[in-house]
C-alpha cells in the first residue's frame, strides 16, 4: 500500500553522491529527501507501526500468497538485479530476493521513512543469506535514480493507485527495465462488475474501516475506498502500459476479483 513522489538528491554519510549499483552490503539503506505530496507520505509513516499486522488480518494472510504470485509473474530469476517499488515494509521484496538468491541484487524503494526502517529491522532479523543482498531506498516512483536498462525485473505492490502520475511510473519503470523483461504490478482491482465493485465497497466499509479503527488508524484508512474508485481498470492499466513503451501488458484478476496483476514486457 506504500507510495511515493518527489525528489531531490542523494544523502548518504552526510555527504552528496551518485547514484551506483549497490554494494553487496547488509542492511544497507540510502535516502532521497522528499519534498512534495506530504500528506500521502505523513498517512504511511502514521500507520507504518500497525501496517504488518492489518494486512495479514484484513487478508487474513492471504496478501503473502498474491505477492509470492507478483513476483512469480515478473519472471524474477536467480542472480537477477529487481528492483521493488513502493516496498513499504518489505514483504515483496523479500520474496523477490529469494527468487533471486544470494548473489542477486534487489532495492526496496519507498517514501516512508518509517516503513523503510521496519524493513531494515525485519532484514536483520532474517538469517537466510539470500536477505543480505536488499539495499533499503528511500525515494521517488516518478524519478527513479537509475541509468537506463538497470534492472532484470521490477516490482511494485499497492503503489501505482497512490502515486501522483501513473503514466510517468509506467514510463519510469520501463526506462529502467532491460529489453524482453517484465513488470509486475500488484495492487486493488478497480473491476468492471457491479457485483464486484458492490462486493468491495461493503467490504471496505464494514471490516477494514471497523477494523482499521480498533488500531487508531480509522481515518488513514478511509481512503482506500476513494482512491479505489479514483484508479485504472484492468483495461485501462493495459493500454497506459503500451502507451508508455512496454511492447506488450496484460492484467489478472484473482482474490474474487478484488485484486489484480498488471504483468508488462519491455
Amino acid at each position: 500500500m506504500a507510495s511515493m513522489q518527489g525528489v531531490a538528491v542523494f544523502i548518504h554519510g552526510g555527504s552528496l553522491t551518485s547514484v551506483s549499483p549497490p554494494a553487496k552490503h547488509p542492511h544497507r539503506r540510502r535516502i532521497i529527501a522528499v519534498t512534495c505530496s506530504g500528506d500521502r507520505q505523513t498517512l504511511f509513516n502514521r500507520i507504518s507501526p500497525v501496517y504488518d499486522s492489518l494486512n495479514d488480518l484484513l487478508s487474513l494472510g492471504q496478501h503473502r500468497v498474491w505477492k509470492r504470485m507478483t513476483v512469480s509473474w515478473s519472471g524474477a530469476k536467480q542472480g537477477d538485479r529487481v528492483l521493488d517499488i513502493c516496498c513499504g515494509s518489505g514483504d515483496l521484496t523479500f520474496y523477490v530476493s529469494e527468487k533471486v538468491g544470494a548473489n542477486g541484487q534487489v532495492i526496496g524503494l519507498d517514501f516512508s521513512g518509517e516503513l523503510l526502517s521496519i524493513a531494515s529491522s525485519r532484514q536483520q532479523q532474517m538469517l537466510n543469506p539470500c536477505h543480505k543482498n536488499i539495499e533499503w531506498l528511500e525515494g521517488n516512483a516518478l524519478d527513479l535514480p537509475f541509468p537506463e536498462a538497470s534492472f532484470d525485473a521490477v516490482t511494485m505492490g499497492y503503489g501505482l493507485r497512490n502515486v501522483l502520475d501513473r503514466e510517468r511510473a509506467l514510463k519510469e519503470i520501463f526506462r529502467v527495465l532491460k529489453p524482453g523483461c517484465k513488470a509486475s504490478i500488484l495492487d486493488f482491482n478497480r473491476s468492471t462488475h457491479p457485483l464486484t465493485a458492490l462486493f468491495q465497497d461493503w467490504t471496505l466499509d464494514n471490516v477494514v474501516v471497523p477494523v482499521a479503527t480498533g488500531y487508531g488508524v480509522a481515518d488513514e484508512y478511509k481512503y482506500l475506498k476513494s482512491s479505489i474508485q479514483g484508479f485504472l481498470t484492468g483495461k485501462e492499466q493495459e493500454q497506459l502500459a503500451l502507451a508508455a513503451g512496454f511492447s506488450d501488458a496484460k492484467f489478472y484478476e484473482f482474490a474474487f476479483g478484488l485484486m489484480g496483476n498488471l504483468v508488462a514486457t519491455h
